[in-house]
């Protein structure tokens, strides 16, 4: 009872901290005017792995690298089907997808969630799959800047336009506007760096109540990544999803599923190989999960690539996969 109380206070602390810094990367961001794509990349893609970032760093540090594959693994499967499919249904339209950069991005998002499955036919994910899986990603960033040009708006909204930004601050007379600001700025460094470590400190703790669960319940490290840390650390991409899918901005919904997808299975899975390579470990756990990764993939692919849309027929089809999948887990092992 003690650590299920741990692993659900880890977790509500675990987002709770996580949306904290999102918040307080937008206020860094908008002092110091960052264009609007950097601001829209870094906060949207990136600071919404954060919970799976320090999962993956503490169970590479305890020496289970297994644990943050599991949850990658199950989470990619989440948001490539069941966030999808709840987001489509509940907004009640289908989903256009008529970008040729979303279009693009799909197929790099299909091969990418699948790379680590190919890096692990040989039975490892050694630090030079790691550095693959790194530079794949920086790869991708680099596309994807290289696309900025409809991004070329300074992050900055009307509220925000007399925000004279820290070079002024630094050339121009220190008006008490704008060291009132300034420290703003440095009290969102603080604040921000002090999330991040409870970041660290909730991702530990859900790390140590998993490890007692497998312990107790004898039931393996991998499962329990893949059904219940992975399930867990993708309900704020399904909650995003399903809050965008309201307001209709569909282009949010697939960016930030996309992105997550990308993110976790380069940069996550490349820094938890670089810390702690998974070597000797037997993969056979992860069976089911790499044939359902694979069909989530590559029916991903074709549901957003046919008639450049996601109709509600798909959307059910995705739900079911994911349905299936889970009852797999649990009926053959």
């Amino acid at each position: 009872m003690i650590w299920i109380a741990v692993f659900i206070a880890s977790f509500l602390m675990l987002f709770w901290s996580a949306s904290r810094v999102v918040k307080g990367l937008i206020r860094i961001s908008k002092y110091l005017g960052w264009k609007e794509f950097v601001v829209a990349f870094f906060v949207m893609a990136f600071a919404g792995t954060l919970p799976n970032l320090f999962v993956g760093i503490s169970s590479a540090i305890k020496g289970i690298p297994e644990l943050s594959f599991g949850e990658i693994v199950g989470g990619n499967v989440v948001d490539m089907t069941l966030a999808v499919g709840l987001a489509l249904l509940i907004g009640g339209k289908a989903f256009p997808v008529r970008s040729k950069m979303v279009q693009t991005s799909t197929i790099f998002t299909a091969i990418i969630a699948i790379l680590p499955l190919i890096l692990i036919l040989d039975g490892d994910l050694s630090r030079g799959d790691g550095l693959v899986l790194l530079i794949t990603f920086f790869l991708y960033v680099f596309w994807l800047f290289s696309k900025e040009e409809r991004f070329r708006k300074v992050y900055n909204t009307k509220e925000e336009n007399d925000n004279h930004g820290f070079w002024r601050f630094l050339t121009k007379k220190k008006e008490s506007k704008d060291l009132r600001q300034f420290k703003l700025f440095l009290k969102s460094l603080r604040s921000t760096f002090g999330y991040l470590i409870v970041l660290l400190l909730s991702s530990w703790g859900i790390v140590q109540s998993v490890q007692a669960f497998s312990e107790t319940l004898a039931i393996g490290l991998p499962i329990v990544g893949i059904l219940v840390v992975g399930l867990g650390n993708a309900l704020p991409e399904t909650y995003f999803a399903i809050i965008s899918a309201r307001k209709g901005r569909t282009w949010l919904i697939l960016g930030d599923l996309m992105g997550s997808v990308i993110v976790c299975s380069t940069l996550v899975l490349g820094v938890v190989a670089l810390i702690h390579p998974i070597v000797n470990i037997d993969f056979s756990p992860f069976a089911i999960a790499r044939i359902f990764l694979v069909i989530s993939a590559v029916f991903f692919l074709i549901a957003v690539r046919t008639d450049k849309r996601i109709s509600k027929k798909e959307a059910v089809v995705l739900i079911l996969i994911y349905i299936l999948f889970v009852a797999s887990e649990v009926l053959f092992r």
